[in-house]
């Protein structure tokens, strides 16, 4: 404030004097607006109990002053009025009916495990840089390239890169692609049987996704054979769809759990490195190999009823978005071979732009299935304001903090993370779980949100009735969000990904 009354002056004496003024306090300056708007969010909010509550008080006052002769003429017309009471009544009993079996049955997220590759695979910086020069494959100036993306990328010295790409040079086969496939998926997948006591032959439904490894026979049938899951288990593999396919393949089993009653879906998300490393020097080619590294998660879905004790978080909603009609868009994640024929995947310099506009288009959809009346109300009157009156009018942008307690942002690099936090007004501790889970484990691709989430609980900040938002972009163009809400206190797993770690998180992470 810069108000008389608050400057101290200095007296002949050296002493201090307080110069008081008569004038009144800026209301605007002195009150906190941060209350004013909590205040406001809590009127809309509550604006029909708050309208309810007078009138039943209206009601009751009327009901009390009602004698026997009123309530013997009232039990008159209601017996005179017997057919209409009739048909109201089942109509009323039709309907709830109808609404009971028809009403989208609710999807739990049982329980998870991301899994976490043996120390041995660890790829410090200095190992990083020592280990692509002795290939001999990158000229100095691709060397140096990697050398600063790793130095900005957010990532610490203890993510991992598959066995293969630890020996000098790399062999990057097949059956080297397939057993790093294997430990992930079966590694997430074993500690998720340990932990909830499910047997494989209790599964229904199996969704599988891996953008860039689709060897025959698929990923989802090794599982099948590993595990001798039954011959009607309904499987599917997705391949290509970039890191937002975890998202993707959570909608498929959510939609498949609608159609078969009383049964369990697991959801694998990983991807494979090793036949995917780009021995080049074109330098759009080469941020990959900085960023991705080893990871994969299963989540086993239930829509049994009796496992909602047990289940961890209820599925809410689903938003899914696609840019893949824009050319632009649709190239901005490519996978190619450079002019000497080796292949890799290329980020386009538009990709931030990219990812902006998608994200846009997705929470437009989402906003108003989580966002609360007051936000949406807000959003609105300055989308007419701007329309009709000014133009140059600052577009409100909604609160996402009233709609859920947590954010796990897709880990694909710091600049991903620093944009969201930016465009969404997000606090530091927001996108804390995707700083660190970037910095531990890399960008683990569709898996990252749920080494996410497993940072969030490992950490103790899982309440009941808590939101949380998961955020991915992938390959095509696609921004797709999943929104869950926390059943209970969730407590971090036994087999947590964090559990030898996370006393050390979070760190600073360097500019």
């Amino acid at each position: 404030m810069s108000s008389d009354a608050s400057r101290p002056s200095s007296a002949a004496n050296g002493g201090v004097q307080i110069r008081q003024t008569s004038r009144l306090p800026d209301f605007l300056q002195s009150v906190n607006l941060k209350y004013v708007k909590l205040g406001y969010h809590y009127l809309i909010t509550h604006l029909l109990k708050l309208c309810l509550v007078p009138l039943m008080a209206i009601v009751f006052l009327h009901a009390s002053h009602m004698d026997y002769d009123d309530l013997h003429n009232l039990y008159l017309q209601l017996q005179y009025n017997l057919i209409s009471i009739v048909v109201i009544s089942t109509v009323l009993v039709f309907g709830s009916t109808v609404y009971i079996m028809s009403r989208p049955r609710s999807v739990y997220l049982v329980d998870y495990s991301c899994y976490r590759a043996p120390d041995h695979l660890r790829a410090s910086f200095h190992r990083f840089l020592e280990h692509s020069r002795l290939t001999g494959d990158f000229d100095e100036s691709a060397l140096e390239f990697q050398r600063k993306i790793l130095e900005r990328s957010g990532l610490g010295e203890e993510t991992c890169v598959p066995e293969a790409m630890h020996s000098i040079p790399p062999r990057p086969s097949m059956a080297a692609a397939r057993a790093e496939a294997e430990s992930v998926m079966f590694g997430a997948l074993d500690n998720l049987f340990s932990s909830t006591g499910i047997k494989p032959k209790d599964i229904g439904i199996l969704v599988v996704n891996c953008s860039l490894f689709n060897p025959t026979p698929s990923l989802s049938a090794m599982i099948i054979n590993k595990y001798k899951l039954r011959g009607n288990i309904r499987s599917f593999n997705l391949g290509g769809m970039g890191c937002s396919a975890g998202v993707i393949a959570i909608d498929l089993a959510k939609d498949m759990l609608q159609v078969h009653r009383n049964t369990y879906a697991v959801v694998v998300s990983t991807e494979n490195i090793t036949q995917n490393w780009y021995f080049g020097n074109k330098k759009s080619m080469l941020i990959p190999n900085c960023l991705f590294r080893v990871g994969g998660a299963a989540i086993l879905l239930s829509n049994k009823s009796s496992d909602r004790r047990r289940a961890k978080y209820k599925l809410v909603h689903v938003v899914r978005t696609h840019c893949g009609a824009n050319d632009q868009a649709f190239k901005c994640v490519y996978q190619e071979q450079d002019e000497k024929g080796k292949t890799g995947v290329s980020l386009s310099k538009d990709l931030m732009a990219i990812a902006g506009q998608a994200l846009k288009t997705n929470i437009t959809t989402l906003g108003p299935l989580v966002l609360p009346i007051s936000e949406q109300l807000l959003f609105f009157l300055t989308l007419v304001g701007r329309k009709l009156f000014n133009a140059k009018l600052k577009p409100y942008i909604p609160d996402f903090k009233l709609a859920f307690e947590h954010f796990c942002i897709h880990a694909g690099g710091r600049a991903v993370i620093d944009e969201l936090e930016k465009n969404l007004q997000l606090s530091p501790e927001h996108v804390e779980a995707s700083r660190m889970t970037l910095h531990r484990f890399g960008n683990t691709s569709s898996s990252s949100i749920w080494y996410e989430l497993a940072y969030t609980e490992a950490k103790g900040r899982m309440r009941r009735g808590n939101r949380v938002w998961q955020i991915a972009f992938g390959s095509g163009f696609k921004c797709n969000s999943a929104v869950w809400q926390a059943l209970r206190r969730v407590k971090s797993s036994p087999h947590s990904p964090w559990l030898d770690c996370i006393d050390r998180y979070p760190v600073e992470i360097l500019n």
